[in-house]
């Protein structure tokens, strides 16, 4: 798998995006997220906006892939845009 750039924008109480999570952390995938209900203020709004912008139903897990956005934990769509 090359290296690839991928971000989860998340819910911290969210089940999908803990599987989603936990399923990148079993392909030692590293990945970057934020867990948009903790943020606060600006952050929080920004968080929101990007999503949106990614996803217009801002449903979560929103899951950015070299620039490829999926949608909620679809685990074939994660491999296929992984390589693996």
């Amino acid at each position: 798998m090359d290296n690839k750039t991928v971000m989860i924008y998340t819910l911290s109480t969210c089940s999908h995006c803990r599987a989603a999570k936990r399923f990148l952390e079993g392909c030692d995938v590293v990945y970057e997220f934020e867990d948009v209900d903790l943020l606060k203020g600006d952050e929080r709004k920004a968080a929101v906006d990007e999503v949106r912008r990614l996803n217009p139903a801002c449903s979560f897990p929103t899951i950015v892939i070299d620039g490829r956005v999926i949608v909620g934990f679809r685990e074939d769509e994660i491999r296929e845009a992984l390589g693996i």
